[in-house]
């Protein structure tokens, strides 16, 4: 059986599984953990906002604009899924786990 991965490519979308802290006291891309990519932000989950602010973190951390960054589920949750339309660069762990993939 295959593992189950926190990213994965269809076509010109990367579909990244996420697992996200809230009024973190930096913003930052973490480890993996099972099927998901720890990513923390330092706004505050209030109706939100914590979500919509990690829409332009991760935008900023794979090169594209914020319209490029698609929230699929997980508004109010910390378990989300984005998809990221023709990223232009991939964070150190993405590029990582695709080195030892090949």
């Amino acid at each position: 059986m295959r593992e189950q991965l926190f990213f994965h490519f269809e076509g010109e979308f990367l579909i990244l599984n996420v697992l996200g802290t809230p009024s973190a006291k930096v913003d930052k891309i973490g480890k993996v953990r099972g099927d998901q990519l720890k990513v923390a932000v330092k706004a505050a989950a209030e109706d939100g906002k914590a979500t919509e602010y990690m829409i332009k973190f991760l935008a900023k951390e794979f090169g594209v604009k914020k319209a490029d960054v698609e929230l699929v589920f997980g508004l109010s949750s910390i378990n989300k899924q984005f998809r990221i339309k023709n990223p232009k660069k991939l964070p150190k762990v993405i590029k990582e786990y695709q080195d030892e993939t090949r």
